[in-house]
């Protein structure tokens, strides 16, 4: 299996981490010597995803600016899409504004979220199924209201991704990042515009869509058990991020 294409949602401002990001993005802050974007479009180029389409909001100009920087950086192609909603939608308007380039297989990133380069590899070699959900496994099975908790069967199959999962039916959580191959895009696009037509559809979040579709289709899961990663949504998150990132600066990862 082989993916080119990712689509990374940046469009938010990260209200959680203010004052931090009073007036910079999110993606923007920086960890180390890199962006958290810089971070993920580093584990995306490693694996040979060289097409990236950044949607963007929040504070845009700068996402653009660095976009560029990172473009002359890598190589990869790297495209800003403006998500002038941002402040009223949540992120499946973020990728209704994008369906377009939902055009081919495709990995979607949360723009929140610094994954390494062997969590990239491990969605992409386990991506069997039209869609697949990068999930992780707490040895403790205790799951928090903030993770994004998931319900799978022994053979993989996710059968409900949700917040509002129940203890009992939790034996994962995603991460925000999921491959979408085969006729997976189509299946996706279109349960998005369906939902973007409903008066709420702004309000949702596109993991919603991957619920809804996990009742009449076979949604797989790749997981990634073992693997760092770290979402940035509190301030002792970015403590964790800047240890994780400052053990990979140590190892020489990602070297520039």
């Amino acid at each position: 299996m082989t993916i080119t294409k990712a689509i990374i949602l940046s469009a938010g401002q990260g209200s959680r981490l203010l004052p931090l990001t009073r007036d910079v993005p999110k993606c923007m802050i920086e960890f180390n010597g890199r962006t958290l974007i810089s971070w993920q479009i580093a584990a995306l180029v490693a694996n040979g995803v060289t097409d990236i389409v950044v949607v963007t909001g929040f504070r845009t100009e700068r996402v653009e600016d660095h976009a560029l920087q990172l473009y002359r950086e890598t190589g990869a192609g790297i495209r800003c899409v403006f998500n002038p909603f941002f402040q009223v939608a949540d992120n499946l308007g973020t990728c209704w504004i994008v369906r377009e380039e939902m055009d081919r297989d495709f990995i979607i990133l949360n723009g929140d979220t610094i994954i390494s380069d062997e969590i990239v590899a491990r969605l992409i070699a386990g991506a069997q199924d039209a869609i697949t959900v990068t999930v992780d496994i707490k040895a403790d099975g205790d799951y928090d209201d903030d993770d994004m908790k998931v319900n799978r069967d022994a053979s993989g199959r996710l059968h409900h991704i949700g917040k509002r999962l129940l203890p009992p039916d939790t034996n994962a959580e995603s991460i925000g990042m999921l491959a979408f191959t085969g006729e997976g895009p189509a299946i996706f696009r279109n349960q998005i515009d369906q939902m973007m037509r409903t008066p709420e559809g702004v309000e949702r979040w596109y993991l919603r869509a991957i619920d809804i579709i996990a009742k009449g289709n076979r949604v797989g899961t790749a997981s990634i058990e073992g693997l760092e990663w770290q979402e940035v949504d509190f301030h002792q998150d970015v403590e964790a991020a800047m240890a994780l990132t400052a053990k990979w600066v140590a190892q020489g990862r990602y070297g520039r």
